[in-house]
């Protein structure tokens, strides 16, 4: 559809057809950053009809999840796996709910962290947002699953709040410096929202870039903005 706007030269907002192809493919957009040396996990990719064969490079804990859906599809704290009989169950569940190949990647522990931003030539990053459950049973990852996403009554029980992230002035910066660098690598434009993984000694990991992020009223990327002083009518307008 945003390619036929581009072709008839109808305005949109959003982005681009070349960004939105890019990071519509999980293991392209890794490849991509891999290649200018930004950190994302090891990976593999597994296709439907195929005996699942996990490289020896690639070390357990995986999270397994579609290649191309987004919404937290298919995802669960069942997506983390440990051996390969755990792994080649979980491809095959992706595989019969998304109908799409299944993307494994090293799980990375961490600190859940968002970058709100938008913009085309000068781009504006938002405060980085957190997510945590306080609350989660013993032995359960903090994770945006599903149930996570979308379900009021399990958000309650796990505590779930998100918030601007209580980051040093230098990572803040850093993941400044970083959202732009990626935003731009990956052709991005009008708005998104990078998701990471922040480890104990500091490493930012980039799990996913989400253009056209979700920007209903009090969800992430409002609220970093509102956190920001931009009202949610202004980040509208911006848009």
């Amino acid at each position: 559809v945003v390619s036929y706007l581009e072709l008839s030269k109808q305005k949109y907002t959003g982005c681009n057809p070349s960004g939105l192809t890019l990071t519509r493919d999980k293991a392209l957009t890794n490849k991509i950053l891999s290649y200018h040396r930004i950190n994302v996990p090891r990976f593999a990719v597994f296709p439907p009809n195929h005996k699942v064969r996990r490289p020896r490079r690639l070390t357990f804990p995986l999270f397994v999840k579609s290649v191309r859906d987004d919404g937290s599809v298919g995802i669960s704290q069942a997506s983390i796996v440990k051996d390969d009989e755990k792994l080649a169950e979980r491809v095959d569940f992706i595989h019969r709910q998304t109908g799409s190949p299944a993307i494994a990647e090293q799980f990375i522990e961490g600190r859940e962290i968002y970058v709100a931003m938008m913009g085309n030539e000068r781009l504006i990053t938002y405060p980085p947002w957190e997510l945590l459950m306080k609350d989660l049973p013993e032995g359960s990852q903090n994770i945006a699953t599903d149930k996570a996403k979308w379900d009021p009554a399990y958000q309650k029980r796990v505590g779930l709040v998100t918030r601007v992230a209580r980051l040093t002035p230098e990572l803040e910066r850093s993941f400044e410096r970083l959202s732009k660098r990626i935003y731009r690598t990956l052709h991005l434009s009008g708005y998104a929202r990078l998701d990471y993984r922040l480890t104990e000694d500091g490493r930012i990991f980039l799990l996913e870039a989400n253009p056209n992020a979700q920007i209903a009223r009090d969800e992430d990327f409002a609220d970093s903005a509102a956190h920001a002083g931009v009202k949610y009518e202004t980040v509208l307008q911006k848009i």
